[in-house]
């Protein structure tokens, strides 16, 4: 059967966490992310994404609109290298300039292969965050800055 990619929604949120759980490059600064702001991501401040294989969720993205942020984006171990990553990635900024977003950032931890991934993509590196992760950020095309 082949992956769909479709828009999260609140019954995404149990598989989203396992998806998130499972992976094994997770060095998130925020140890704890819970359900309920899961949700809100999802709802109120931006969107998601999932891929699903055989009807089971194995990766996910989510965007925050009002922070400019790709709050997350993971593929679950055993299902790297499908291109789900990227197509969530292409998705999920593809909205960003959609809806009027000039600039968008991330954070990732140095030496990951997500680090890898953001500078394949096209990142820009931005320096580092107050808590040592590596900062990425990228213009919508066409921007003077871009």
């Amino acid at each position: 059967m082949a992956a769909l990619l479709r828009v999260a929604v609140r019954d995404d949120i149990a598989p989203i966490q396992r998806v998130r759980h499972a992976v094994r490059e997770n060095r998130l600064t925020s140890g704890v992310i819970t359900d309920d702001e899961v949700r809100e991501h999802l709802e109120l401040l931006g969107r998601g994404w999932v891929v699903e294989l055989d009807g089971t969720v194995r990766a996910f993205a989510i965007g925050n609109r009002r922070t400019a942020n790709v709050w997350a984006l993971f593929v679950e171990q055993g299902h790297e290298r499908r291109g789900f990553g990227r197509q969530l990635h292409d998705t999920m900024m593809a909205w960003f300039w959609t809806v009027g977003v000039p600039r968008v950032w991330l954070s990732t931890g140095a030496g990951t292969r997500a680090e890898g991934f953001y500078r394949a993509a096209g990142w820009r590196d931005a320096g580092l965050t107050a808590h040592g992760e590596l900062r990425f950020e990228m213009e919508r095309p066409g921007s003077a800055r871009a």
